[in-house]
């Protein structure tokens, strides 16, 4: 019995860990009100970046600002795409347009306005940002602080 429960519990975390590697199929909605879900984007991409985000979220605006100064030469070095995901609600998400424009930021905007992506993802809080190669999550971090976007490129690097 012993030896079974470590065999339990192994078998319980790669289980959990390849589950989460499968890309949720909650559906999203582009700024034009188009309907969409990170499968067909992976399909359509062979490396991307995922940022959860809201405009109430400081942290969020301050990481996408940071990779937008860079977002060019990664583009150019590893041919990825970056999704912003807005998790701002109902009550929030007429601030997006407004707020983007305003930034100038070159990404892709969709809305995650139910918050379904979020809580498929099982991310407690945003910003959330995933690198996704070939339909599969292979980096996920959680949190914002300075600096975060060059760890973020050199695990770009590794999958591009």
């Amino acid at each position: 019995m012993k030896q079974l429960i470590p065999l339990v519990t192994l078998l319980f975390i790669s289980i959990s860990l390849s589950a989460q590697a499968d890309l949720p199929t909650t559906k999203l909605k582009t700024l034009t009100g188009k309907t969409t879900d990170l499968p067909t984007i992976a399909k359509e991409n062979t490396l991307i970046i995922v940022s959860l985000w809201a405009t109430w979220c400081a942290p969020c605006k301050n990481e996408l600002d940071a990779i937008s100064e860079v977002y060019d030469d990664w583009k150019e070095e590893t041919n990825v795409k970056l999704y912003a995901i807005s998790v701002d609600d109902s009550r929030t998400v007429k601030r997006v347009k407004p707020l983007i424009n305003g930034k100038g930021w070159d990404y892709e905007i969709l809305l995650d306005t139910n918050n379904d992506l979020k809580r498929a993802l099982g991310a407690p809080t945003v910003p959330v940002t995933l690198i996704i190669k070939d339909g599969k999550i292979v980096y996920r971090h959680s949190g914002y602080s300075p600096g975060a976007e060059d760890e973020l490129y050199e695990e770009l690097k590794k999958h591009s």
